[in-house]
């Protein structure tokens, strides 16, 4: 040890310390357990190795130190004893990584403050494996603020440091260590997990498709342009063009989670240039409705799940960015886009019936559908043509409709879905139509001379999910170090 005293310094090597610490158990501080501690106290002490970050430190008198010691979102309170431990501990800069060695003991009361409040750590050994600048350029602490917390202290005359977005992303690694973002993190990994777990269980097979592509995959300009070894190309806008490609190639069901680019032009709340994207692809039986019933069941077994098993993190979430449950039906609500228009019309809101909705009339008819349906999350069926990319199918009985779809969460649009175009000559002059140079996805179009069956799929965002469910209002919160039109660092 550089410091020379043994039970306490700067650690050398992590031999040295793997020496050093012989006899102690490593633990995680959320599975400290109060009631093994209670249960061994007549026996031998439990004795535990820790590694973590100093959240706190605080210094009583000379000769006693009060640690808090953070690993992920669960803090522990070590209690230093000692007078040249003490000072050792005194010192340590806040986020500095350190290893604590002790027996875990139970306090004279709870502790507050901590995740832990039944148990704390007696500390033997104390040693620090990476210290931290002294002055960091945002605190912990700061960050975890809500702003709640802020506009209480500003009414009542005080001042509390608030920690804008922006700071919050130029020291991302930072702020990630705050309770609510390591929470809004494994809920994100659940929504995947899940994601993951319902679509296998219904036969599908995940995939993965190129992100280099020839030409755009959805139309338009939002795409990232590169070379490609003297040939042009794009980032794929989304696994469209090819999830289909496998369909046509026999695999019946398929879905990928994968990453998305859109050289978004607006930077707005729910916009990303590149996102994490969660698609599904199958072959159609009789109707595209089928689509929407593997939508409703996927979705509403998500929501079960987060809300039965990811309680702990919702509540951490809502601590630092209060948010109401989600409203969702057993059987998801559907709506044609008739009925959606004709409920915006009698509450006075101008709409084209044959135009897409803009973002307020979203919003608005989101709280339509909510005053009268008691759901937040919901279907919108059956969008005209004209608004729908050139590879949805239209309506057999009404062209100018189409076999498609969008599901909407707090009255945003979080799917769009539809069935596809399994008619080469008809898929080809759709593009054309929307300008797209059919030499660019000749492969694509060609992929559907050779047999394909009807089939149909859905796309969504996995940050856009998580915002949503968790209320979180922009989703850069769920992104975990975000890229839009003005971000490329850190």
């Amino acid at each position: 040890m550089a410091s020379g005293e043994g039970d306490y310094g700067d650690a050398a090597t992590m031999l040295a310390l793997r020496q050093l610490y012989a006899g102690y158990a490593w633990a995680d501080v959320a599975s400290l357990d109060p009631a093994a501690v209670a249960a061994a106290a007549a026996g031998a002490a439990v004795r535990v190795r820790v590694r973590g970050a100093a959240q706190a430190v605080r210094a009583v008198g000379r000769r006693v130190a009060f640690l808090v010691l953070r690993q992920g979102a669960a803090t522990v309170q070590c209690v230093v004893a000692g007078g040249g431990m003490a000072r050792f501990a005194a010192g340590l800069s806040r986020e500095s990584v350190v290893d604590v060695a002790g027996v875990v003991s139970l306090p004279r009361e709870p502790v507050r403050g901590t995740t832990q409040q039944l148990v704390e750590i007696h500390v033997e050994k104390l040693h620090c494996i990476s210290r931290a600048v002294p002055n960091l350029p945002i605190s912990v602490d700061d960050a975890a603020r809500s702003e709640e917390d802020v506009a209480r202290a500003k009414a009542a005359g005080e001042q509390l440091v608030h920690v804008g977005q922006d700071k919050r992303l130029d020291y991302r690694v930072i702020d990630l260590r705050t309770a609510a973002n390591q929470a809004i993190f494994r809920v994100q990994c659940q929504v995947e997990n899940m994601f993951r777990q319902v679509l296998l269980s219904e036969g599908f097979v995940g995939i993965h498709t190129p992100k280099l592509i020839g030409g755009s995959s959805e139309g338009g300009a939002a795409v990232f342009k590169l070379d490609y070894n003297g040939q042009p190309a794009c980032l794929a806008q989304s696994p469209q063009l090819h999830k289909q490609m496998a369909v046509c190639g026999g695999f019946e069901r398929v879905f990928e989670v994968g990453p998305v680019f859109r050289a978004e032009g607006s930077d707005t709340h729910r916009h990303l240039c590149e996102f994490v994207g969660l698609d599904v692809e199958m072959v159609l039986r009789d109707h595209y409705s089928e689509v929407c019933d593997v939508v409703d069941r996927l979705f509403v077994a998500m929501f079960d799940h987060l809300n039965k098993n990811c309680a702990r993190e919702l509540e951490a979430i809502h601590r630092q960015y209060p948010f109401k449950p989600l409203k969702y039906l057993e059987t998801t609500l559907r709506l044609d886009y008739d009925q959606g228009i004709r409920m915006l019309q009698e509450a006075g809101v101008h709409v084209d019936p044959m135009g897409d909705l803009n973002t307020e009339a979203e919003k608005k008819l989101g709280e339509l559908v909510r005053d009268k349906y008691d759901t937040e999350f919901y279907m919108l069926c059956r969008y005209p043509s004209a608004v729908r990319p050139f590879y949805t199918m239209p309506c057999s009985d009404d062209p100018r409709y189409s076999c498609s779809f969008d599901v909407f969460v707090r009255g945003e649009e979080i799917i769009s879905g539809a069935q596809r175009v399994h008619d080469p000559e008809l898929l080809a002059a759709q593009a054309q139509a929307r300008g797209i140079d059919v030499r660019t996805i000749a492969a694509y179009v060609d992929s559907f001379r050779y047999g394909a069956p009807p089939h149909g799929g859905f796309g969504v965002g996995l940050e856009r999910v998580v915002m949503l469910f968790c209320g979180l209002g922009n989703i850069r919160k769920t992104s975990l170090f975000p890229r839009d039109p003005r971000r490329l660092a850190p």
